[in-house]
């Protein structure tokens, strides 16, 4: 399970054109596309907490939904779908826990060896598993699913102020870049108070997403499962 993707396309092409909307009493007057871009990468790099719900399409042709709330200390709450799977996830401390359902475990433990005999004991509970853990690794960890966005900056350029909208209620500008491919990135940054980014989209390419950011600095606290909901992958293997 990755996020790759998921971030990917969320600055791939904030850069600058020197252009400004005009007019001193419009967001970010005076300010280019590249300028606006830089600070709301920054303010979202800042921020203790978000919540991120979004898709996007991976390179394998799958569809990764994310929906979670995460913070800088790694606490993190929600769910992550692909293909047709759904699994909860928690990380709270240095423990990592993730409740698949059927289909999740069928394509997690394909060709390993007693898989038929585990999947029915790891199906709806709690699988407690290290948080460093190869297959979960940065899936809970709000700066590495932000670091993407400024990842490469060479990418940051030639993006167009556009007017403004609502992104749930909250102002933004938007941003907006077309590549000779073909593919169409905007971004929105919030108007007001500070420059987070609200969404993120990405269409008319190979690998289509739609992010949404909300809930900026609100305290992140999963609830530890119960121990008789709780499972260790590792001791099902030896069984």
């Amino acid at each position: 399970m990755t996020v790759v993707g998921v971030s990917g396309a969320l600055l791939a092409g904030c850069g600058d054109d020197g252009n400004d909307s005009g007019g001193s009493e419009k967001p970010f007057s005076g300010e280019s596309a590249d300028q606006i871009a830089a600070k709301a990468v920054a303010a979202t790099k800042k921020a203790k907490s978000l919540h991120v719900k979004g898709d996007t399409r991976q390179s394998d042709g799958k569809t990764l939904t994310l929906d979670l709330s995460v913070d800088k200390q790694k606490n993190c709450d929600g769910t992550v779908q692909i293909q047709g799977s759904r699994a909860d996830v928690r990380h709270i401390g240095d423990t990592f826990y993730l409740r698949g359902d059927e289909q999740y475990w069928k394509t997690a433990l394909k060709s390993q060896p007693g898989a038929a005999k585990a999947i029915p004991k790891l199906q709806d509970k709690w699988a407690k598993m290290p948080a460093d853990d190869a297959v979960t690794k940065g899936l809970c960890d709000k700066q590495d699913l932000i670091g993407a966005m400024d990842s490469d900056k060479s990418a940051r350029k030639s993006m167009k102020k556009g007017g403004t909208t609502t992104v749930d209620g909250q102002e933004a500008i938007e941003l907006t870049k077309k590549s000779s491919a073909g593919e169409t990135q905007k971004l929105y940054v919030a108007t007001e108070g500070e420059p987070y980014i609200l969404r993120a989209t990405a269409e008319g390419g190979k690998r289509p997403s739609t992010t949404t950011f909300s809930d900026y600095d609100k305290e992140v606290r999963p609830e530890k499962p119960s121990a008789g909901d709780t499972v260790d992958p590792r001791q099902l293997a030896k069984s």
